[in-house]
């Protein structure tokens, strides 16, 4: 018998061919795009050791915390810091201990832990977030925990079984995957990803890919062996010691030259390499190989996407060649493919200019940075500072931003105020200062350290109305939402005040007028609920999550913008001067939110009003 198609199935089979010929083009267009939820997302960002104490017998220990990069062992009367203590109080330890507050922070620890997350989803999911951003949990001995001795694991205080996981830890073989096992702590990191999920809610992990920790297992090996270990070219040595002399010729490069952040070695590089700056470069081909392993572990926990994470947001970006970006997001979409990919970048040059996000957000490297480029100049017009702009100007900067991007990346970008990195958005408005400059008592005597009052309040809640209603995923740092306040790191990193504990009166670190020199320090309600508020308002509106931005309506005294997706038209107006302003408004419209305002076309001095038309 002759072996002859039947012209029905020779349809389906050219049927299936072209499809398969979509399906590619489809996927090429995919791999281009942020993945499909991440214009609905409002971020929530958790650093794990400040944000809840779930499980007091994993407390670190003295042992755990006398390494780099304190360089030796607290006192011998050592303990966690009590969570609900003064924050510049210094009591026990604390107090005999020689050097400035920062310093004497890098031994403090509070005992928050993946528990701590765990108890507090329902929290989160009734203030509204949908998407985890967890500060770096792989195993290291600072509370930042930058500085990775293992990339692969979760660090062993954050689970139910320190002990345990560090005796896993020291039989395997690091630089082999197929020797790496799941501790206790990665399996409740994994149990954190299902609840998650369960709640339909996505999570991304942070991770330095440009330095390791001094504790690091491959560059332990480099200290013992020197140019016979395996791994030297892992990073960026300059000298291996010679053991001839008497002295110690090792020198290395450390990332900003920290000493205890020793830099991955930058390989292929094409074009000049100047900080806050894109260039053209590799990682070394062996550290390269690890980190995939690593990425790939957590994307696809023994090979299933459906237990993984969603994303990673990739730590100081800039530092790290192009070609690594590019190979890394060809590596991540191959394992699971609407994985998110956000970068930091930030300075070209400190404190005056930020960097231009374009060269990382066409569609090879990043879905998104923290957008840092839409807080800065808002901050100008909607704060007091000694640096302010009217409602055009912050039009035309925005303006600029959004035209260099594409409408997807827009729409996915993590719209970034406060951090682990920066001070507190209500600090930022009580304080006149440059945008993240000088903004710590100690670099600034003058800078303000007490509780905001309520002009900066009033200034922040306008702000916050702005944030739910430009393009991007809204960020909020944990304890924002709780109405918290802080200068930069360390004081923006305070531990949460939950409803549920009394705290001690906070000191002022310096003079500043007021009934007294301490402050009441609860959670706010109210802050709370205007989050809440606005988070439902973003959610609400196809416009606010997709749509594009028109601000040419803008004047010099009234920002005034319109979201549309086609289907919904939301335009925001704001009056952040000191008179009543004017707008024409349409001859049928709804109010969706107003702030000071009547809904009339009179916007009285901070105000906002909000409607679709």
């Amino acid at each position: 018998m002759k072996n002859i198609l039947h012209p029905y199935l020779a349809f389906i089979a050219l049927a299936l061919l072209l499809s398969c010929g979509k399906e590619e083009v489809k996927d090429d267009e995919f791999f281009a795009m942020p993945p499909t939820w991440a214009d609905s997302t409002i971020w929530y960002q958790i650093f794990v050791d400040r944000f809840y104490n779930g499980d007091t017998t994993n407390d670190p220990t003295r042992e755990s915390i006398g390494i780099p990069p304190i360089g030796h062992m607290p006192p011998e009367d050592w303990q966690i810091t009590p969570w609900t203590q003064d924050w510049y109080t210094r009591r026990g330890w604390e107090a005999s201990f020689k050097g400035d507050f920062g310093y004497m922070h890098m031994h403090r620890r509070y005992g928050g832990d993946l528990q701590g997350v765990i108890d507090k989803l329902d929290y989160l999911q009734s203030l509204g977030v949908n998407a985890i951003y967890l500060n770096p949990i792989n195993h290291a001995p600072s509370s930042h925990k930058y500085d990775a001795s293992a990339y692969h694991h979760v660090d062993a205080y954050f689970g139910p079984d320190p002990a345990g996981d560090l005796a896993i830890m020291a039989k395997e073989d690091p630089s082999n995957p197929d020797s790496w096992e799941w501790t206790a702590a990665d399996k409740l990191f994994l149990q954190l990803v299902k609840e998650l999920h369960w709640r339909d809610m996505r999570i991304v992990m942070d991770y330095s890919w440009n330095h390791t920790g001094t504790l690091f297992w491959a560059w332990q090996d480099v200290l013992k062996n020197q140019e016979k270990s395996p791994y030297k070219s892992w990073y960026a040595i300059k000298s291996f010691d010679d053991p001839k002399t008497d002295s110690n010729e090792f020198a290395y490069q450390g990332w900003l030259n920290i000493n205890s952040l020793p830099e991955l070695a930058k390989v292929d590089v094409t074009s000049e390499r100047i900080n806050g700056k894109p260039y053209e470069g590799n990682l070394n081909e062996g550290a390269k190989k690890h980190v995939f392993a690593v990425t790939k572990r957590w994307l696809a926990p023994d090979g299933d996407t459906a237990k993984g994470i969603d994303g990673y947001r990739l730590d100081v970006a800039d530092q790290i060649g192009l070609g690594f970006w590019r190979d890394l997001r060809k590596e991540v979409r191959s394992i699971k493919k609407n994985t998110y990919l956000v970068g930091e970048i930030w300075w070209e040059t400190w404190p005056d200019i930020l960097m231009d996000p374009t060269p990382y957000t066409t569609g090879d490297m990043f879905d998104a940075v923290m957008f840092y480029q839409v807080y800065r100049p808002a901050r100008y017009y909607f704060a007091e500072t000694d640096f302010p702009i009217n409602a055009k100007q912050l039009a035309d900067s925005l303006s600029l931003q959004y035209e260099r991007l594409r409408p997807e990346t827009r729409t996915a970008m993590m719209n970034v105020a406060s951090s682990h990195d920066a001070p507190r958005i209500l600090s930022d408005f009580y304080n006149r200062h440059k945008y993240k400059y000088n903004a710590t008592p100690q670099a600034d005597a003058n800078y303000k350290t007490g509780k905001p009052d309520e002009a900066a309040v009033e200034r922040m809640m306008l702000y916050l109305m702005y944030a739910f209603t430009i393009p991007g995923g809204p960020h909020i740092w944990a304890g924002d939402e709780m109405g918290m306040w802080g200068g930069d790191d360390p004081h923006c990193r305070k531990p949460l005040i939950w409803p549920e504990y009394t705290f001690e009166p906070e000191t002022r670190n310096n003079f500043q007028p007021g009934p007294s020199a301490k402050d009441s320090v609860q959670f706010s309600t109210d802050m709370f609920r205007w989050y809440q508020s606005l988070i439902k308002l973003h959610k609400n509106f196809s416009a606010l999550n997709k749509g594009g931005i028109d601000l040419s309506n803008s004047t010099e005294n009234v920002l005034d913008y319109i979201r549309s997706d086609g289907s919904e038209n939301i335009r925001v107006m704001f009056n952040m001067s000191n008179t009543v302003q004017t707008v024409k408004l349409p001859g049928k419209y709804t109010v969706v939110m107003g702030y000071n305002t009547n809904g009339s076309n009179s916007l009285q001095p901070l105000s906002a009003l909000i409607i679709q038309f």
